[in-house]
């Protein structure tokens, strides 16, 4: 490894770090990586393994390139401000919903029109929602224990080890959780079958 690619990732890294108001530190927690480890990064002491490469690059909404290329200052790629939400993927038996194991990831997302609270993104799998939601949509989900009925929330199943996007429609005592796709059919809730709300989805991205 020459020492003129770790400068090269030292500067872009410090350079990804200003731009998103992150500190070393935050990056470390978030990602679950040694501080030191990224303290070395930094410095151009050390180079990071592909697959931490390729983590950071995730995390700071990038290519991996703007991590790994020098770029002249006037082709730098012109980046909106972005905020990095958790992706939640299969939830782990026993932990919390909002546990380090739970997560897959960080979404960026334009701060611009999400709402206040605290934010999750679930990716959409299956067709059961569509043509609202289709399949492989990044949907944001704020947190909450409750819906309005017939809002959309992120739910969870199977012993709360599933997480699914429903239709909720509460209709007296019962509550129903409805696809949007009439191929579905809607799934009841009661003491056999429980769920628990994670919150709302109050959005969904998709690229083409």
């Amino acid at each position: 490894m020459t020492e003129n690619l770790k400068a090269i990732m030292a500067e872009n890294l410090k350079k990804q770090l200003d731009k998103k108001g992150i500190t070393q530190t935050m990056m470390a927690k978030d990602l679950n990586i040694p501080e030191m480890t990224v303290s070395n990064w930094v410095k151009g002491k050390t180079y990071p393994r592909p697959d931490k490469i390729q983590m950071m690059a995730d995390y700071f909404g990038i290519k991996r390139s703007q991590l790994t290329e020098k770029y002249p200052t006037n082709l730098e790629p012109v980046s909106p401000l972005t905020i990095p939400i958790p992706i939640l993927g299969k939830i782990a038996c026993g932990n919390p919903i909002v546990a380090e194991e739970n997560f897959t990831g960080y979404f960026h997302e334009s701060p611009e029109y999400l709402p206040s609270g605290k934010l999750l993104c679930l990716e959409a799998t299956g067709d059961s929602m569509y043509p609202t939601i289709p399949n492989g949509a990044k949907v944001i989900i704020r947190e909450q224990p409750d819906v309005e009925s017939g809002e959309i929330a992120a739910v969870l199943l199977n012993g709360d080890t599933e997480a699914t996007l429903k239709r909720v429609k509460k209709q007296g005592n019962t509550i129903l959780l409805v696809p949007d796709n009439p191929a579905y059919d809607p799934i009841i809730v009661d003491e056999y079958n429980p769920v628990k709300i994670i919150g709302k989805a109050v959005k969904f991205s998709f690229n083409l």
